[in-house]
């Protein structure tokens, strides 16, 4: 997106806001979406011609009733969609993550109903979400049930426990089920001593340095590996 494109939709945002605080004060979710992806590019830091970075955790602050009114819709499920919707966004604008999208809402006492505030910060962590198919002997790419993660700190941990990095709904996976480690020799596949094991291109493994394009089965999850970009 040009330079100009972004200023014209920050016109357009800036006069929506507008007539939002002059006309109303009940806030709508497409409001919070539109105040994440603002943070996004705001935030987004090129780091070279090929890669800017967007930051991946966000506190939204809101009005107690607005605050109040979320709970009401469901928080959770909301939080849920506005992450989707900040994965997209960034696929669009062509931004990379360097860590999960986590959303914080909190209420604050001292805000205007039908106003929304949005601290961003950037924080690595084990995975983030795939942008793009463009994974990298740094940045290898899995994906895991349709979903694409870069690996993007030393140590991913996978299972069914929701205190994974990657968490597996499949009741044949073990809580703590895979460990994927990157090491100046590759990526090294450990099954953490899992119940019904993990399997590389087929075969039962303890542990296994991975190859481009490997196929990793635990339970009856497939994970493709890539650290070349991914075939279309």
């Amino acid at each position: 997106m040009g330079a100009f494109d972004k200023f014209e939709r920050g016109v357009e945002n800036a006069v929506a806001n507008a007539f939002s605080r002059a006309f109303r004060s009940e806030l709508k979710p497409v409001e919070i979406s539109s105040a994440l992806k603002k943070a996004l590019d705001d935030d987004a830091a090129s780091l070279s011609r090929d890669r800017t970075v967007s930051p991946n955790e966000f506190h939204v602050s809101l009005a107690t009733s607005d605050f109040e009114r979320i709970n009401q819709w469901g928080k959770e499920a909301l939080i849920d969609e506005l992450k989707k919707s900040v994965t997209d966004y960034a696929k669009e604008e062509d931004y990379a993550f360097v860590g999960p999208i986590d959303i914080s809402m909190e209420p604050d006492m001292s805000q205007k109903a039908g106003t929304v505030k949005v601290t961003a910060t950037t924080k690595r962590g084990a995975v983030a979400p795939a942008t793009s198919n463009d994974a990298n002997t740094q940045y290898p790419l899995l994906e895991v049930d349709s979903e694409h993660y870069l690996l993007t700190g030393a140590v991913t941990v996978i299972g069914r426990g929701s205190d994974c990095d990657i968490t597996v709904e499949d009741p044949g996976v073990s809580r703590k089920h895979l460990e994927l480690r990157v090491t100046r020799g590759g990526v090294i596949a450990t099954d953490l001593h899992s119940t019904n094991g993990t399997f590389v291109e087929g075969h039962r493994i303890s542990a296994a340095t991975l190859v481009d394009g490997n196929t990793i089965t635990i339970g009856r999850t497939h994970i493709q590996f890539w650290y070349s970009p991914e075939p279309a």
